[in-house]
């Protein structure tokens, strides 16, 4: 009835957005304010955050912590933007971007950092080399909003 217009369906291809980081899973997952989940959270691509997780979040490329977004755990991650609350650990193998909503209390570990003007940056932060493995270490605890970017 169509005619020869058949396509292969080895040839289709997925209508989801490519992912920032062009991660195999594309897209961008999304857990929205209101939500709560209690206990392990792993995503192959992206991921905002903007609900609650009480638990472990691994995912392989970036995590967005809305300024609603609250995580009380553990976070593996490949880079990550802070906007919302962290209580726990955040080990970021590239560049961890702490905004000025931002609140984390806990430990850290990442190769690059930037923490803007008015965030709350409680952490043992231990700040890894090109190859991964432990660079500078230091403690920084202030309950009092961060001066200036670092």
């Amino acid at each position: 009835m169509f005619g020869n217009n058949k396509k292969n369906s080895k040839n289709q291809t997925s209508s989801a957005p490519p992912s920032s980081n062009g991660s195999a899973g594309g897209g961008l997952n999304s857990l929205v304010q209101g939500t709560v989940i209690e206990g392990n959270v792993t995503a192959d691509s992206d991921i905002r955050i903007d609900g609650t997780i009480n638990g472990t979040l691994n995912c392989k490329a970036k995590v967005i912590i809305g300024p609603t977004g609250r995580i009380k755990g553990k976070i593996t991650c490949a880079n990550a933007m802070i906007e919302g609350k962290i209580e726990g650990e955040l080990i970021v193998s590239e560049l961890l971007n702490v905004r000025k909503t931002a609140h984390i209390q806990g430990d850290v570990s990442t190769k690059k950092l930037i923490v803007e003007e008015g965030a709350i940056f409680e952490v043992s932060c231990n700040m890894m080399n090109q190859s991964g493995m432990n660079g500078i270490k230091g403690k920084i605890q202030s309950k009092q909003k961060a001066e200036a970017a670092v």
